[in-house]
């Protein structure tokens, strides 16, 4: 017998597997694909382009698109762990995903392979549309560096969507992450900018992972100084939001399974 034969599948080829079934099946929903990709260049061809003092302002520009983009990227994250792992727990077929003989890791790293390759996807329309309807720039080494900025910055998000997934069932969860997205949205600066925040908006905006990733990411592609409490807020949600996932995987696991 092959030493293949008796270790199994690899888990890089076992994670690959699952990322293209996920991803088949997530794309079987076309409004659901087309509303993650579409949604925010939209909001940035309504709210953004028709401003043109913003629009025809370079800096002003840049930071409308990064805005959006992190929130296409926040958006993509709660939607595609809270509510495919929640719809996942309520059907059959996930306890029988649980007892084959794959590690649950495989299943984790596939779900923020697919997930995530939708979230990135998503970005380019903005981009595209802020490069072509405003005067928004960025060299292309700034860009790469700002898709790394926002691939760190959306880890926070994918363990609060996983958190809410393991939590709650999927009614429950498609309005907690309706609610959550537009809350942090709005006071994380995405929808307007911190400058206009009156004082105490402006301190406890800087609280949310929202508002921490939209600096993260104008920081990657602009330059300039990086705040402490910006790379400090995206560890402290990062350890929290891992913490509380871990605790309600647990539990689910407990009540399922036992």
């Amino acid at each position: 017998m092959s030493t293949l034969a008796q270790t199994g599948p690899s888990l890089a080829r076992l994670t690959l597997l699952h990322t293209r079934y996920q991803f088949i099946e997530t794309i079987r929903v076309p409004m659901a694909v087309i509303g993650t990709l579409v949604f925010p260049a939209l909001a940035l061809v309504f709210f953004v382009v028709p401003q043109r003092a913003v629009a025809e302002n370079p800096v002003y520009a840049t930071q409308a698109v990064i805005s959006l983009a992190v929130f296409a990227v926040m958006v993509n994250a709660l939607f595609g762990f809270g509510l495919a792992i929640a719809e996942s727990r309520g059907k059959p077929w996930d306890p029988y995903l649980r007892t084959l003989p794959a590690p649950g890791l495989a299943r984790v790293l596939a779900l923020m392979l697919s997930t995530g390759t939708l979230g990135l996807l998503a970005v380019i329309p903005v981009i595209a549309v802020g490069g072509l309807l405003t005067a928004a720039e960025a060299s292309p080494a700034r860009i790469v560096a700002g898709f790394i900025a926002l691939a760190i910055a959306a880890i926070p998000f994918m363990l609060i969507g996983i958190a809410i997934g393991y939590a709650m069932s999927f009614t429950v969860a498609m309005a907690v992450i309706q609610i959550a997205m537009f809350a942090l949205a709005f006071i994380g600066g995405l929808f307007l900018p911190p400058l206009l925040f009156p004082e105490w908006l402006d301190v406890i905006s800087r609280f949310t992972p929202a508002r921490q990733a939209r600096e993260l990411v104008i920081w990657a592609v602009e330059g300039g100084t990086l705040q402490w409490w910006v790379w400090v807020g995206i560890i402290a949600w990062t350890a929290v939001s891992l913490a509380l996932a871990l605790v309600l995987f647990r539990r689910d696991e407990g009540r399922r399974y036992h």
